[in-house]
C-alpha cells in the first residue's frame, strides 16, 4: 500500500519532470538576448537604454503572455497549453535563426515572441501543482520552477556558442534541445484528473478583488523581478562596469542566476518547515541589504559577483516560498492565480531590467537602478509584516490546513 504522506508516493513524478524541463529550456530562450547582448549591441550600435529596453522586452511580452497562458490553462489545461507553447517557441527560433535580426526594432519583434518561453511559467506550474497534496506544495512547486536555472544555461553557454559561430546561429542552436524537451514532455506530462472547472471571464476578474491577490502579486514582482531582471541584465553590466569580455561576463552571471535557481526547490522546502511568511521575511531583509550594496559599483568583479549571488540566492529561494503559499490561498484558481501572478513577477523583471539601462544612461551609473529596487524590497517587507497576522489566524489557521504559514 503506498503511503500518500511521502513526497513521491503522493503525486505524479513524471509530470513533475515534464513540469521542470519545459520550464527550464522555455527560460534559458526567454533571457537568451541578454546573454547574446554584448555582440548583437555591437553589431547594431545600441546605446545603453536601448540594450536595456533589449533585454527587457522579453520579460514583459512574457509577463502579459503569462495571462494569455493562464486562461488556456483553464479553459485546455496545462499539457495541452504547453504543447502550444512550445511549438510557438520553437518557430520563433527557427525564423530569427535563418531570416537574421538587422535592427534593435527586429530585436523588440523578436522579445515580444520570446514572451511565449517566459509564460511558460503559467502552464508548468499548474501541471505539477495540481497533483500533491497541500503539505507538498513548496516541494513540488520548488522542483518545477527550478526551471529557473535555464536562464543560468543561456548565460553559461550563449555567448561562447555566438563567439564560436555568431550570434545568429545561437537562435538555430537552440532548437535542438528545445525539440528534444517537446518530444519528453508531449509523452511524459499528464493532466491531474481533478483539475478545477474553466472558468468565465467574470470569474477570473473576481479574484482581483481579494486583497490577498494583490500581495501575492506584488511580493512576486520582487522575488521573481528581482531574479529574471538580474538574469537578463548581468552579462551587460558585468561587460559594461568591468568590461569582461562577452563570455567571461556570462560565466560570472551563470554562477549568480544558477544559485538563485537552484535554491528555489529549497526555498520551498524551507517554507514548508517554517512557513513561507516567515521564510520571505528573512529573504526580502537580506536580498536589499545586498542589492543596496551592489549599488555602490564595487571596485572589482569578484566583489559584485559575491554580492550579486547572495542577492539572488534570496530572490530564488523567495520565488519558492511565495509559491508555497499561493496554492494555500488559491488552491481553486491556481491556474488564473498562477498567471497573475506570474505576470506580475515579469513586470518586476521587466523594471529592473529597462531601469538599469535607463539609470545607466541618463545618470552614468547603474546605482539608482539598484536602490530602488532594493526599496521595493523593503516596501515588500513591510507589506508582509502588515498581512501575516490576519493570514495565520484566517485561511492560513492550523485547523483549516496541513501546511506551515
Amino acid at each position: 500500500m503506498m503511503n500518500k504522506d511521502s513526497f513521491l508516493d503522493s503525486g505524479h513524478t513524471p509530470s513533475l519532470i515534464a513540469a521542470f524541463l519545459y520550464f527550464d529550456l522555455a527560460f534559458m530562450v526567454w533571457v537568451l538576448l541578454g546573454p547574446l547582448g554584448v555582440g548583437i549591441a555591437k553589431d547594431l550600435a545600441l546605446t545603453h537604454a536601448q540594450k536595456g529596453l533589449m533585454v527587457a522586452t522579453p520579460v514583459l511580452a512574457g509577463a502579459i503572455l503569462r495571462l494569455v497562458m493562464g486562461v488556456l490553462v483553464d479553459k485546455l489545461s496545462p499539457r495541452k497549453a504547453g504543447l502550444i507553447g512550445q511549438v510557438i517557441v520553437i518557430a520563433t527560433m527557427l525564423v530569427a535563426w535563418l531570416r537574421g535580426i538587422h535592427s534593435f526594432e527586429e530585436t523588440l519583434v523578436l522579445g515580444s515572441f520570446l514572451g511565449v518561453a517566459g509564460a511558460s511559467f503559467a502552464a508548468a506550474l499548474p501541471l505539477a501543482s495540481r497533483w500533491y497534496p497541500p503539505q507538498h506544495q513548496g516541494k513540488a512547486m520548488g522542483i518545477a520552477g527550478a526551471g529557473n536555472s535555464g536562464t543560468a544555461l543561456a548565460a553559461l553557454f550563449a555567448p561562447g556558442l555566438a563567439a564560436a559561430f555568431g550570434w545568429t546561429n545561437v537562435f538555430g542552436l537552440a532548437v535542438i534541445p528545445l525539440t528534444l524537451v517537446l518530444i519528453a514532455f508531449f509523452f511524459l506530462a499528464k493532466d491531474a484528473p481533478d483539475a478545477p472547472k474553466p472558468k468565465t471571464l467574470a470569474e477570473y476578474l473576481h479574484v482581483l478583488k481579494d486583497p490577498d491577490a494583490w500581495w501575492f502579486m506584488f511580493f512576486y514582482s520582487v522575488t521573481f523581478g528581482g531574479f529574471v531582471g538580474l538574469s537578463s541584465s548581468l552579462v551587460i553590466y558585468f561587460n559594461t562596469q568591468y568590461g569582461l569580455d562577452a563570455k567571461t561576463a556570462g560565466y560570472y552571471t551563470a554562477a549568480c542566476v544558477f544559485a538563485g535557481s537552484m535554491v528555489r526547490p529549497i526555498g520551498g522546502m524551507v517554507s514548508d518547515r517554517i512557513g513561507g511568511v516567515r521564510a520571505l521575511t528573512f529573504m526580502y531583509l537580506l536580498a536589499a541589504i545586498l542589492l543596496a550594496i551592489a549599488s555602490v559599483g564595487l571596485p572589482l568583479p569578484w566583489m559584485a559577483l559575491v554580492v550579486f549571488s547572495g542577492a539572488m540566492l534570496c530572490l530564488g529561494a523567495g520565488n519558492g516560498a511565495v509559491f508555497q503559499l499561493v496554492p494555500q490561498r488559491f488552491r481553486k484558481e491556481i491556474g488564473v492565480m498562477t498567471g497573475l501572478v506570474g505576470f506580475a513577477g515579469g513586470v518586476g523583471g521587466f523594471y529592473l531590467a529597462s531601469s538599469l539601462g535607463y539609470s545607466r544612461q541618463v545618470t552614468g551609473s547603474y546605482q539608482a537602478g539598484f536602490l530602488i529596487f532594493a526599496a521595493l524590497a523593503v516596501v515588500a517587507l513591510t507589506g508582509l509584516s502588515s498581512v501575516k497576522t490576519r493570514w495565520r489566524t484566517t485561511w492560513g489557521a492550523a485547523h483549516l490546513t496541513g501546511a506551515r504559514i
